[in-house]
């Protein structure tokens, strides 16, 4: 196959950057599950924005302070001033925050000082990205496939030339591109509590490894606090952090509270976990009871239902919630226009690390900085197109993985574990 530039991945970032490239470039989206089992359809918070000037000091410090300071301050700059014209392009193309009078609502969340972050129910991150997908569909120089398994990029000499994969029946393919964009999403397949779906691998930082492509933090692992507890197998439900920053509360076995809901994530995970080791239960307890009954039903539609569900009434009883992986604020190593130590190859979202979030993302920035980062990779390939010239000898005729998925995960893993030991 080939095509101008092949994205690899289907959730916001690799949408987003299709939608500002060229019209006569062709592109190929790959996924490897369906277009719509990205993990930005399951966002339920929100997505931050600088509402107003001056809010700016304000949000550039919660981001850093979340971040634990070690965020790249360049990068949280750039997505905080580029966050306005973000949401206008949303709303261009149909997405629908809440309104009051016309006006835009903004709700808080953990770590956050101030209201700053638009919202659709609490299916914001599902809102966003069925419309990208709408408008990506309508233009006639993308095609999507589906799955379809990457599982190496194609390199000479230190460029990328494309992506090399497999369809669902087991088909080895070469997608020659000029330009390869990495949005292939977060790593929460490689455990056993995760809200993420069970496909998302870290496969790109596998390949990243293989390649000698630099990484960045990749032992920094996000874990939600909250999580609805269950004994079943698969992804665990989000309970988003939108409820804490609307009065929820948490309570130990004892129903006492024992840490303020509003700090950065980390803090209270560790706080919960402690609790659940001093009362040898395995979960805390929350209550959206301080939260009017009306406003859990029109802002919270979806975890009510869900919870109905399994069988609690949100709005008469606690429910048991556990942390669980949630976010990977590590990646491979981009620059402020998402372009990696290769040359070729840019690296968009949950899969790439730009510094923004530090050790700890901030609560609704991952839509905001996945959708900045995207758009800017897609103006810097725009400005600096080189088509390759000579396809000879680049890509190779016989394709052979063995068990590419077993062997990925392990390094994975195993990358992970070394950083972290180096760290220590």
């Amino acid at each position: 196959m080939r095509t101008d530039i092949v994205i690899a991945g289907c959730g916001v970032s690799g949408l987003y950057c299709a939608l500002n490239l060229p019209c006569d470039k062709k592109i190929m989206i790959i996924t490897k599950s369906e277009i719509d089992k990205s993990d930005s359809f399951l966002a339920q918070g929100g997505i931050c924005v600088l509402k107003e000037e001056a809010d700016y000091d304000s949000y550039f410090e919660d981001t850093m302070r979340a971040g634990h300071y070690e965020n790249n301050k360049q990068s949280v700059d750039i997505m905080i001033r580029s966050s306005r014209a973000v949401i206008d392009d949303l709303v261009d193309y149909g997405v629908r925050f809440e309104k009051k009078d016309g006006e835009f609502v903004y709700t808080k969340e953990g770590a956050h000082s101030t209201p700053r972050i638009l919202f659709h129910e609490d299916i914001t991150g599902k809102e966003i990205t069925s419309h990208l997908l709408e408008a990506v569909k309508k233009l006639d120089n993308v095609t999507i496939i589906e799955h379809f398994t990457m599982v190496d990029v194609i390199e000479k000499n230190g460029e990328c030339f494309g992506i090399t994969g497999h369809d669902k029946n087991g088909n080895y393919i070469n997608i020659k591109a000029d330009y390869t964009v990495l949005a292939t999403g977060g790593i929460g397949g490689l455990y056993r509590h995760s809200t993420n779906y069970k496909h998302l691998t870290g496969d790109s930082l596998a390949i990243a490894v293989k390649h000698g492509i630099k990484l960045r933090n990749i032992d920094y692992i996000q874990i939600h606090p909250t999580t609805l507890f269950s004994r079943k197998e698969g992804r665990r439900f989000l309970i988003s952090e939108s409820v804490r920053g609307e009065g929820a509360v948490l309570f130990n076995s004892h129903m006492q509270r024992f840490v303020d809901e509003l700090l950065p994530r980390d803090v209270v995970a560790n706080a919960i976990y402690e609790e659940m080791k001093k009362d040898g239960k395995p979960y805390v307890w929350l209550s959206m009871k301080p939260i009017p009954t009306e406003k859990i039903k029109s802002h919270f539609p979806n975890i009510y239902k869900h919870c109905l569900e399994e069988g609690y009434d949100v709005t008469k009883e606690c429910i048991p919630v556990v942390p669980a992986q949630h976010y990977f604020m590590g990646g491979i190593a981009v620059d402020k226009y998402s372009k990696t130590s290769m040359n070729r190859l840019y690296a968009v979202g949950e899969t790439a690390c730009n510094g923004v979030h530090g050790k700890n993302r901030l609560a609704s920035n991952s839509l905001l900085e996945s959708l900045v980062f995207a758009k800017r990779a897609a103006g810097h390939m725009t400005e600096k197109y080189l088509p390759v010239s000579d396809d000879e000898g680049i890509f190779p005729d016989k394709l052979k993985y063995v068990n590419y998925e077993g062997e990925y995960k392990n390094i994975v893993l195993d990358e992970i574990e070394k950083e972290r030991k180096r760290n220590e």
